[in-house]
């Protein structure tokens, strides 16, 4: 079989390690895997080489994607699926492994429907991929946001201050919710519940009354997001916890620090479990599904569980929270 194989939306830890397994499961079953560099639009210009395991070597423990990356959706460019189409055809590729998030995916599941035969695997630190309850890259992001959290913890008991650290997590707080409570944060704002500053307010001024000199507060970056006005999340709870309270506020903002770097244990070997299971996926003519992953588990589910969108922190996990934290 000749196999396309594309990494597209944000980076994360992870992707060489998936992209190490598919190739090593290819040559094994004496397939060719071809490689598009930057997501779908490398398929639409055409931007693909073969890959081999000598090309792989060393992959396993190094951050980002050695086929690039990109946000391109073929759907939303004139030509786009057009180009992609011509591609698959051009290569004479026999099916694709598309790795990653919702908007790489749901691109992946338009191309199925006109009859492209592809197996999605699920990337995101945001964790919110509908069908899969791990993404290749959260675990990674989850360990750097909490040291983060450790480091601005320390400095702020040091000045008595209130430090508010922003993380990504646009429409789901899956990040600040797992990275917050293993950080040990005293408070959580999330896209999932409505952030009410006042009653914040008083609950950090309460916990500092009975003797708490600082407390850290963390920001999903689409806590929000049902309040739309100018200013980042982090920027606006900052800025009105500070005016509330009279408190010595900083704000952290993590940025793309969460995306980047080596991948952990746990994301090198969920990426490889889901590299070889696409592959296997693809070799039993299992098409238009999604690699749905838990623990050291996977199993296919159809590809269309994508179009329900971003996959909230369940109410359990909230209850958690609310027990740790001040709200």
């Amino acid at each position: 079989m000749r196999i396309g194989l594309l990494t597209g939306g944000g980076d994360c830890p992870g992707l060489n390690a998936a992209i190490r397994a598919v190739v090593k499961c290819a040559e094994n079953a004496g397939d060719e895997v071809v490689g598009f560099h930057h997501g779908w639009r490398g398929v639409a210009e055409g931007e693909g080489a073969t890959l081999t395991t000598a090309d792989t070597k060393g992959l396993l423990q190094t951050g980002g994607t050695i086929l690039r990356t990109a946000l391109y959706h073929p759907d939303a460019h004139e030509g786009g699926t057009e180009a992609v189409l011509a591609t698959f055809e051009r290569e004479c590729l026999d099916a694709f492994v598309v790795i990653g998030g919702d908007g790489t995916l749901g691109a992946a599941l338009k191309l199925a429907g006109l009859g492209v035969p592809l197996v999605g695997v699920a990337k995101t630190i945001d964790n919110d991929v509908s069908g899969t309850q791990r993404c290749i890259g959260f675990d990674t992001a989850v360990a750097t946001a909490a040291e983060a959290i450790d480091r601005v913890q320390t400095t702020g008991e040091s000045h008595d201050r209130l430090m508010v650290v922003e993380v990504m997590g646009r429409t789901s707080g899956w990040l600040a919710v797992c990275a917050g409570i293993a950080a040990g944060a005293d408070a959580l704002c999330l896209p999932e519940e409505p952030v009410d500053l006042d009653q914040l307010a008083k609950a950090i001024g309460r916990r500092h009354e009975a003797g708490s000199t600082s407390s850290v507060v963390v920001v999903a970056e689409g806590a929000l997001r049902d309040q739309p006005k100018e200013g980042s999340a982090g920027t606006r709870i900052s800025n009105g916890l500070a005016e509330r309270t009279g408190f010595e506020t900083r704000l952290t903002v993590l940025g793309h620090i969460q995306r980047g770097g080596p991948p952990i244990a746990s994301d090198r070997l969920l990426a490889s479990n889901c590299g070889i299971a696409a592959m296997h996926a693809v070799h039993s003519g299992a098409f238009n599904t999604l690699v749905s992953a838990s623990d050291t588990t996977t199993e296919l589910v159809p590809l269309n569980v994508v179009a329900l969108g971003p996959r909230p922190v369940p109410p359990a996990l909230l209850t958690v929270a609310r027990e740790l934290t001040v709200h």
